[in-house]
């Protein structure tokens, strides 16, 4: 038969255990959501990276779009020529590098081409949802409506100047 004083020590032991338990419990539910925040944190880091980088990209095509030499404006035909466009006697750069995507964590982008072929504008191969549904500036507020990342796309395409002709002014 136990004892008063082993079953006071018995109750102390079980006493002691749940406090453990409780304790796991808790720290285990306090990492989670720390996980979970640190991800959304994240991913709103590498949407901005995004939105940064494809920028970049639609800006070199358009300064190697309005550079051209010639009178005929074309756009580049591979990343390369963005980086070191031989057109000049001094090659001029747009690029520094191929940017990875922040997204996927690579180097491949996708890649929308003109009917030549030319490459006219960049959008990542995510098929992830993006997190930010709201408030682009005016240049990306089709980016609302996107459901993947794959659905930002970078385009540079020039506005197309129509002349205004002024009414003939009454005698």
């Amino acid at each position: 038969m136990v004892n008063t004083q082993q079953q006071s020590h018995l109750k102390q032991v079980g006493f002691t255990y749940m406090g453990v338990l409780f304790a796991v419990a808790f720290l285990g539910a306090s990492l989670a959501l720390i996980g979970s925040v640190w991800k959304t944190s994240q991913q709103r880091e590498n949407e901005q990276e995004l939105l940064f980088i494809g920028d970049q990209f639609r800006s070199a095509i358009k300064l190697y779009y309005d550079n051209t030499p010639s009178a005929i404006k074309q756009y580049p035909k591979s990343f390369e020529q963005l980086i070191k466009d031989d057109r000049y006697v001094v090659p001029q750069r747009y690029l520094r590098r191929v940017y990875r995507d922040p997204i996927t964590n690579k180097l491949e982008w996708g890649i929308i081409r003109s009917p030549e072929g030319n490459i006219v504008g960049v959008y990542s191969l995510s098929n992830k949802v993006p997190r930010k549904q709201a408030n682009f500036t005016e240049k990306y507020a089709a980016f609302a409506k996107a459901k993947h990342y794959s659905d930002w796309q970078f385009v540079y395409r020039p506005y197309l100047v129509v002349p205004v002709t002024r009414a003939a002014s009454p005698p």
